[in-house]
């Protein structure tokens, strides 16, 4: 696994061998960065169920500004706080160790926003959806915002969950990007 684009292009990325973790491939992070484009550039980035951080840190190497990273699997958390050192990137970024369904509340008590909002929950079960609902107020992203949801493409997304609506889906093989945007800036 490597980051595919910016100032850190091409360099490598460190995985826990046997882990859970099911990294998002690197053709998945090209599509889901040229569906955000310039978004990117200067960006507030929540990177929810982070696993290794891929998403998040291609973000950072293509721009952001900062990036949260919440991940509950204590391998997962020691790759991705190792490849933030490898690559120098943790003055622009928080790892929380915790569960993803939980993390939202905490940073909306904290009145922190972001722009864009990844999440890319384990397949099995419905925590895409629930982590959706949890989101669906629209607090923690900003208003110009993108949250992308990445999920088993047999998983159905709403078409709006609170003020978020459904503004793009696109399936890559087993999986399916689909990105909301708040209900204002879609109408």
């Amino acid at each position: 696994m490597r980051i595919s684009a910016g100032e850190h292009r091409g360099r490598r990325l460190q995985s826990p061998r046997g882990s859970r973790t099911r990294p998002t491939s690197d053709l998945l992070r090209q599509a889901l960065f040229n569906v955000l484009g310039a978004r990117i550039q200067g960006a507030r980035v929540l990177d929810l169920f982070a696993g290794t951080g891929a998403v998040g840190l291609e973000a950072l190497s293509r721009g952001a500004a900062s990036a949260t990273f919440v991940e509950a699997d204590r391998r997962a958390v020691a790759s991705l706080r190792a490849n933030l050192a490898a690559l120098k990137l943790t003055g622009r970024a928080r790892v929380l160790a915790g569960d993803a369904l939980q993390a939202p509340a905490r940073l909306q008590a904290a009145g922190e926003t972001f722009d864009c909002i990844f999440l890319d929950p384990p397949y099995a079960g419905d925590l895409a959806l629930r982590c959706i609902e949890t989101l669906a107020d629209g607090r923690l992203l900003s208003d110009n915002g993108a949250l992308v949801a990445q999920a088993f493409h047999k998983i159905v997304l709403p078409d709006r969950a609170g003020v978020l609506r459904r503004a793009w889906r696109r399936r890559y093989g087993e999986s399916s990007l689909t990105l909301y945007t708040k209900e204002a800036e879609c109408g």
